[in-house]
């Protein structure tokens, strides 16, 4: 009976494990998670925050799923050590756990700049349900809200804390919001919408410091302004947790690497999510890390399963407005595009072109033709003929298919 050991109960530790039942009925699956709850949707942290969601609607897998997959689950357990030729695993409560097949699945942690006041009371971050709790307890007490990073899980958020009642302000070092998933004009009309909705934005502006004077904080930019706040949120991005990877030896550069197998340098460990670099790409989303740790799984269960990377796409709300990004956005207006742009309705739509093939969109605000165009991106369609037409308001997406 084979013995697999997960470390991490997130998107990819869970995908694995359901991967590994489904190819192996008999086998021991252990999941060790630092945290004290099962499965739940990070993502929807900020709903929760706000007091849209209480904490049963984001739990993805509860105890009797856990049961139902005979999955061996520890909650509140650190893996302190890992010994490759012995094959165990060391946990901070003391228990030490034999293992055929290990998985690292240990994702991400927040990535917080090395600036001066970073760790005064009221700064924070959001990762965790537990993080989530500190931020909805502080702003009990709050009336204003620095976010420091426009990326998404900020700017969602910052909407939390504007639904609480706070005013909040967003620096962030880009010219634009949402770097990652949009361009200048798609960027710019998302701004104008949470504009009205009471955001103060600075943007293309860096922080220096964080202070506290009179029991409030200040946000301090390298341009001499001081914004006034009672609770910072740093939104920075995310760094992969590589402790034990580290201390493994693992063959690491931005993350650890990985064979198209989803295999390590060391043999039988096995690593997929947020920390994996594989053909030199580091993705830190959702679908990556689900794809991924279903492939590491079926491999640890014996399948030689290729893992061919995944398309890079997102298919989200920002404030409450459809947005989907999926490819090359080409924020840098590089290449050709075809745009249609209704101000108006706040809707904007790009796809991105090369060889007359769809190589990037975004979608902002009406989600109509997402499946065609994703399609047409995924099977290499020559989109020539209707080409020009798709900058018409009303084009008909069921052409593309």
């Amino acid at each position: 009976m084979t013995a697999y050991i997960i470390i991490g109960n997130g998107p990819a530790g869970n995908a694995a494990a359901e991967s590994i039942r489904r190819y192996d009925q008999e086998g021991v699956i252990r999941i060790f998670s630092r945290e004290n709850l099962p499965f739940y949707y990070v993502p929807a942290l900020p709903e929760y925050v706000a007091g849209e969601k209480e904490l049963k609607d984001i739990i993805l897998h509860d105890r009797p799923w856990y049961e139902q997959h005979k999955i061996d689950l520890h909650l509140a357990a650190t893996v302190t050590a890992i010994d490759p030729e012995e094959k165990t695993v060391t946990t901070d409560q003391g228990g030490r756990f034999h293992y055929d097949k290990l998985l690292l699945a240990t994702g991400s942690n927040p990535s917080v700049p090395p600036l001066p006041g970073a760790e005064l009371p009221g700064v924070m971050t959001l990762r965790t349900v537990a993080d989530a709790e500190k931020i909805k307890n502080w702003a009990q007490r709050s009336r204003q809200a620095v976010l420091i990073g426009g990326g998404l899980l900020g700017l969602e958020a910052g909407n939390a804390l504007r639904k609480l009642g706070l005013e909040v302000s967003v620096v962030e070092f880009f010219p634009r919001l949402l770097p990652r998933q949009m361009d200048e004009p798609g960027a710019a009309m998302l701004q104008q919408v949470m504009e009205k909705m009471g955001f103060t934005f600075y943007l293309g502006a860096k922080t220096q410091e964080i202070s506290q004077e009179r029991n409030r904080l200040r946000v301090i930019l390298a341009g001499g302004e001081k914004i006034p706040a009672d609770l910072v949120l740093i939104s920075a991005g995310v760094r992969p947790e590589l402790t034990l990877a580290k201390a493994l030896g693992l063959d690491l550069d931005k993350g650890v690497k990985v064979d198209d197998h989803l295999q390590t340098s060391l043999r039988d460990i096995y690593a997929a999510g947020d920390l994996v670099e594989h053909r030199g790409r580091v993705y830190g989303i959702w679908p990556a890390a689900m794809e991924q740790g279903r492939v590491a799984g079926a491999n640890m269960a014996g399948q030689r399963l290729i893992y061919e990377g995944t398309l890079p796409s997102n298919v989200l709300k920002v404030v409450g407005i459809d947005l989907m990004a999926a490819g090359e956005i080409d924020a840098e207006g590089r290449l050709e595009a075809v745009v249609f742009k209704d101000e108006a309705r706040g809707v904007y739509r790009k796809v991105v072109i090369k060889d007359e093939v769809i190589i990037g969109l975004i979608l902002f605000g009406d989600m109509r033709g997402s499946r065609e165009l994703q399609a047409a991106m995924k099977t290499r369609r020559d989109i020539s003929s209707v080409k020009a037409a798709l900058a018409r308001p009303d084009f008909d997406f069921s052409s593309l298919s």
